[in-house]
């Protein structure tokens, strides 16, 4: 979705300024920090693992739920012809050790793009160490994109909500530097820096400015975490004097949780720090429907990473056959449009609105009593009538 809105005008902008993972269907021409680096339309021919006219795309099936989905977006791949092929890696997160992750990193380096479901990270012993933070910090997946939208055919309490939350991904107190300096005693160590500040603070204008948004919101607790949150805060505020066009305020985060639950309208893009963008991004997936609908989308400067929003691993309903699988076909829509598939994308993005808006077959977490595989049928009937020759 994010690249199919893009002018295609030709675009000047600082090198440091844009993520070039997102901007899939432009060719990219680098130059030095500091320098200008243009941005004009070409084809999709940079990605790291394209053979034949196919794309190879990392499948990490992660737990609970996964390993269906993951099977579900393989089939509707199959049967509407899409040029992907994955190759899977199943990260075992019932081991202390991280063998199988840099089996996953190694690949995702290798094909530039993934999919994968949550990984449960089970325990609380200091020498696991989560699957999904150790990805995001390996692969420098520095933001995560989530746009929370309601569906006509979901009943909410909110109706109309169009947010969009971007959240840095990799530090805050995400930064695992934790110690015990003496017995019942433990440190845990909260990272912000001004770079990854604002790094993140001129994606989420960009994106604005891109998307034809009119806000960006900056979520902190500067009143109390003083210089860490406060150079996160002043940072965006300056970055926000470059672009005059956004309006640009701030909001506590205990304010701002509050508000976005008793009026969502008032916020457009949401810029978050890693910790209260994990908790806003699940109040808001909330809003519009709960944890099977939305979708997240993870940039770094080289790779891409497509999840769901809530990062949710459902393990409870694993194998119920009652698992709402439309989080993860949008994250497989939004892996279409990345990677200039966009015939593609429509086709399955326009089966998924249809059967839940208009034919509104519903899984038991939208009140309603369709199966998982009803609600796949429906997308795989839409999808093959519309590819049929």
């Amino acid at each position: 979705m994010l690249a199919s809105r893009f002018s295609p005008r030709r675009l000047m902008i600082k090198s440091k300024e844009i993520c070039p993972a997102l901007f899939g269907d432009r060719k990219f021409y680098k130059l030095s920090v500091g320098q200008a680096r243009a941005i004009s339309m070409g084809n999709v021919d940079q990605f790291k693992a394209k053979y034949g006219g196919r794309f190879m795309v990392t499948m990490l099936p992660g737990d609970g739920i996964g390993p269906e989905m993951m099977g579900h977006v393989k089939e509707i791949f199959r049967l509407g012809g899409v040029p992907v092929d994955f190759e899977e890696v199943h990260l075992d997160s019932t081991v202390q050790n991280i063998d199988n992750v840099d089996e996953a990193i190694t690949s995702i380096k290798r094909n530039g793009v993934a999919i994968k479901g949550n990984i449960e990270t089970r325990s609380n012993s200091p020498l696991f160490k989560s699957r999904n933070v150790i990805l995001r910090l390996e692969l420098d997946l520095f933001v995560n994109v989530l746009h929370c939208k309601s569906q006509p055919g979901i009943r909410t309490r909110h109706k109309n909500i169009d947010i969009v939350l971007i959240r840095q991904n990799t530090e805050g107190e995400y930064s695992c530097l934790e110690h015990e300096s003496s017995k019942g005693i433990v440190e845990s160590i909260k990272v912000v820096t001004r770079e990854k500040s604002e790094q993140i603070a001129r994606f989420a204008f960009d994106y604005a400015i891109r998307n034809n948004r009119k806000k960006v919101t900056a979520v902190h607790k500067a009143n109390i975490m003083k210089l860490a949150d406060g150079l996160f805060l002043n940072t965006c505020a300056e970055i926000s004097k470059e672009y005059p066009r956004i309006e640009f305020d701030n909001m506590i985060i205990d304010n701002c949780s509050m508000q976005l639950v008793s009026n969502p309208h008032q916020f457009d893009v949401l810029l978050l720090p890693n910790l209260y963008g994990n908790i806003l991004n699940n109040i808001a997936c909330g809003l519009v429907g709960g944890p099977g609908i939305t979708s997240g989308k993870n940039f770094g400067q080289e790779y891409a990473l497509f999840e769901t929003g809530s990062r949710n691993t459902g393990k409870g309903i694993a194998g119920k056959n009652i698992a709402n699988p439309v989080a993860m076909l949008n994250a497989s829509v939004d892996l279409l449009e990345f990677l200039g598939l966009f015939k593609h994308a429509k086709i399955i993005n326009d089966a998924i609105y249809q059967t839940v808006n208009v034919d509104k077959v519903h899984t038991p977490d939208l009140g309603g009593t369709a199966k998982t595989t009803d609600v796949i049928q429906n997308v795989l009937d839409i999808v093959l009538d519309k590819t049929r020759v």
